[in-house]
């Protein structure tokens, strides 16, 4: 957001300090500042141009359409100027740009002044029209200028030119009541004890009733507060130029004096507005309606955009619509150079309302940007009345109907109970109760029901981010200043000792670089999701769900129990564009809510399509369970985990797959998508997945790397068989194997699993391969024989197998 130095020193006296000073302070409060830039009234500030008079203006000897002027510019000798402008005369007052000066004419390249010959007649400078010059867009002649000024004087003095500044400020989304001058003046008033300088309105009068409209509104849920006026015998045209130069220094163009009167209001009180050609309103009645799924209406860029059936218009009666409300103008009803007559619309469009719309249709702008925040409700009145006094102002015409106000139940302010006891326990240090009292009234939050314990603060609704006991100690916290907060000396005891930090960066990286060196690229998905898959997927519990208050759209209006379906989406929407092999991984966090709320910190790997492209040596190679797990382990080594507990997973998402544990807590689970889950995101294709306990693997993580000498004896390696019950795991196998035989075994791997008519029902087959190797010395066979005939009565004794022959 841009904020204009010298427009903010309207409405509130700062005391003499540094823009340094200024962009300290404000960022105290809150809102911080991102950079302040200096910006010249008009580019090159008229450097060079100066007041002149022309003394005579003859015939150009060799050209019709060209005059030769001698002209008086202040030097010791008259300058010789040809002029092709059709309305040079002998004695104006003129503007002149001297030879040397450059010039930045509105809308085109800068180009500098040359002594040059024109037709034969020599030149030393030129006669401006005002676009020349950049104050304005009118070419048809030369500025002729009613002024008192000496010749040679700087024309900057006859425009009354005046560099600024401007602040540009990262405004949060929460803090749509400073997304304005008087918004940011507000906290200066606070911050400085100086009051604050509203625009005065009080010349405001009705002129007369015979412009009056019917106004209807059919939805209040959606439109609590609806104002107008109609404005009669005005006279659309360029702006004058200390409205142009407002705008302008906060980067928006000027269009015309109305439409330019609106931004403005915008831009001082935060109220956007919006104004409507009077005879486009065919029906003599302005309506606030939806309208049917599918209605078109096309809006000021000429595009043409199929409605939803709620979305909240602004109409002619009950016939075309207008303006989809709050967000963007329609192109039939918008003012032109041929208005003569204007309702101006002044309103409160309830929030949901309008960020869904927003949402829906892509439209990004200021209006939407505040409305879809929260706006001051009880605001609407007072920008009314200041935007049409300034319209009489530049562009003429009367008031010509009563204000209309629809506001049948008014949004009161908000309370909130206080205690002082918990703003000194949040802040950390005591404060005298008077000075809390004043820094909140300074805030425009009245204390009331006040006690010696504590009060109750009435929020006004414009601060939609002040809710709770915790936003009263944030407001006086940004007030009184975080720099002023001691720190305590109890943060350098040992009592942090015991609760080391994390290295959560270092681990990310490890991440980024496994995986990438992998072929995997990183996802950044929306936290946000739709409550549907909650719905729909048996492994997700819709009960569970942390619901949005004011969701953006029905497709993200609950947080993420799991980050299956972000990514999913993400692979359909590169599928649907032709790019079907895709490895992708994201670190977020997961929501839900039991009897409180919770988040966990989860690592997601989804792998789909091919692995390995079709080459003339060899076909295409698909995405299989063991290109996934060939990732897991990866991970599984970088953090240096000891070896796992391998259990199959028993989830619904999964067809098949496995969790591997430490100390019976799952670290991860991965394995194919069941491809009904799968479709719910609208991906057709086989994918494969695996969900990290973000938080535990970081606490699992051992940077201790342990090493032993490699044997110089030889492993062998002996084949077993086992049948066991079809519930037993080889994972079970393995460690008792290990339990066993701690010395001399060191790898087992399964290289066949059978079940089949060949052995019982309910049984399977193992083929293993065990690796014997000594450190000291070589393996004899009876060592070898003897080791695995006990391993063999382990199997057979606690896991009741059968030794296939």
């Amino acid at each position: 957001m841009k904020i204009s130095y010298r427009w903010l020193q309207q409405y509130i006296d700062l005391p003499r300090h540094t823009l340094a000073d200024l962009d300290d302070q404000l960022t105290q409060t809150g809102l911080e500042v991102e950079g302040i830039e200096k910006v010249e009234a008009i580019p090159g500030g008229l450097r060079g141009v100066v007041i002149g008079e022309v003394l005579t203006a003859e015939q150009h000897p060799n050209a019709d359409k060209l005059r030769v002027t001698t002209v008086d510019i202040g030097a010791a000798e008259l300058a010789q100027i040809v002029c092709g402008a059709p309305n040079v005369a002998a004695g104006q007052k003129v503007v002149v740009a001297t030879v040397g000066s450059t010039l930045y004419p509105t809308g085109g390249e800068p180009f500098k002044i040359k002594k040059s010959k024109i037709r034969g007649e020599v030149s030393l400078g030129m006669i401006c029209a005002e676009d020349e010059i950049g104050v304005g867009t009118d070419h048809d002649g030369i500025m002729v200028l009613d002024t008192e000024l000496a010749n040679g004087a700087p024309a900057a003095d006859y425009f009354n030119l005046e560099d600024d500044h401007v602040i540009e400020i990262g405004l949060t989304p929460n803090r749509a009541d400073a997304a304005s001058h008087i918004g940011v003046a507000r906290d200066l008033k606070a911050l400085h004890k100086r009051p604050l300088k509203w625009p005065d309105i009080s010349d405001f009068k009705v002129d007369s009733t015979e412009g009056t409209l019917k106004v209807r509104v059919d939805n209040y849920d959606a439109c609590p507060r609806f104002s107008g006026l109609v404005i009669k015998g005005l006279t659309v045209k360029e702006s004058p130029q200390w409205l142009r130069n407002r705008l302008s220094a906060i980067g928006l163009a000027p269009i015309n004096n109305v439409v330019d009167v609106t931004n403005f209001v915008l831009h001082e009180l935060g109220q956007p507005l919006h104004a409507y050609d009077v005879a486009k309103i065919t029906t003599g009645e302005v309506v606030v309606r939806t309208y049917e799924e599918g209605t078109k209406f096309t809006t000021l860029d000429e595009k043409e955009r199929a409605l939803a059936a709620n979305d909240l218009m602004v109409s002619n009666g009950d016939e075309e619509g207008m303006c989809i409300a709050g967000v963007f103008g329609g192109i039939k009803s918008g003012v032109s150079d041929a208005t003569t007559s204007i309702f101006l619309e002044s309103a409160y469009f309830a929030p949901d309302w309008v960020r869904r719309t927003v949402m829906r249709h892509g439209l990004k702008t200021d209006a939407g940007y505040r409305f879809e925040r929260g706006i001051d409700p009880n605001g609407t009145i007072r920008a009314l009345k200041r935007a049409a006094l300034l319209i009489k102002e530049v562009a003429g015409g009367s008031i010509a109907s009563e204000i209309v106000d629809l506001y049948p139940k008014p949004i009161p302010n908000f309370e909130v109970p206080v205690k002082y006891a918990n703003i000194e326990r949040l802040m950390g240090i005591s404060m005298e109760k008077e000075q809390v009292n004043q820094i909140l009234t300074d805030l425009d939050i009245e204390i009331t029901q006040a006690t010696e314990e504590g009060f109750v603060a009435s929020v006004p609704p414009y601060r939609v981010d002040v809710t709770r006991e915790a936003d009263i100690v944030e407001e006086v916290l940004r007030i009184y200043g975080i720099n002023n907060i001691p720190l305590s000396e109890t943060l350098g005891t040992s009592y942090l000792a015991d609760f080391p930090e994390i290295d959560r960066v270092s681990a990310r990286h490890m991440i980024i670089q496994t995986l990438t060196g992998l072929g995997y690229q990183e996802f950044l998905t929306n936290a946000l999701t739709k409550k549907a898959y909650a719905e729909q997927a048996d492994f997700l519990d819709a009960e569970k769900s942390v619901t949005m208050v004011n969701p953006l759209s029905e497709e993200l209006n609950v947080m993420r129990q799991t980050m299956l379906f972000g990514g999913l989406e993400s692979l359909a929407n590169n599928i649907r564009h032709k790019q079907t092999a895709v490895r992708a991984y994201e670190i977020g966090r997961t929501y839900q809510h039991t009897d409180k709320y919770q988040e966990f910190g989860q690592l997601a790997i989804w792998l789909t399509g091919e692995v390995e492209p079709a080459s003339w040596m060899s076909p295409a190679k698909t995405a299989t369970f063991h290109d996934l797990k060939k990732a897991v382990l990866a991970i599984w080594a970088k953090f240096n985990l000891p070896t796992p507990k391998s259990l199959p997973v028993h989830e619904d998402w999964v067809s098949y797959g496995l969790d591997y544990q430490l100390n019976d807590k799952t670290v991860v689970r991965f394995g194919k998508v069941k491809s009904e889950v799968a479709q719910l995101s609208g991906v057709n294709q086989e994918v494969f997945y695996a969900e990290w306990d973000w938080d535990l693997l970081l606490r699992r993580r051992n940077d201790n790397i342990g090493y032993s000498e490699v044997s110089r004896f030889p492993a062998v390696q002996r084949d077993l068989s086992l049948v066991l019950d079809g519930g037993i795991a080889f994972q079970a196998v393995a460690e008792l194997a290990k339990k066993m035989e701690r010395k001399l075994l060191t790898d087992i791997q399964v290289f066949d699993v059978y079940e089949g008519d060949k052995i019982e029902e309910g049984k399977k087959a193992y083929a293993m391969t065990f690796t014997l190797q000594d450190q000291e010395k070589t393996l004899t066979d009876k060592v070898i024989d003897k080791t695995m005939g006990r391993l063999m009565q382990a199997f057979e004794r606690e896991l009741g197998a059968v030794i296939r022959k």
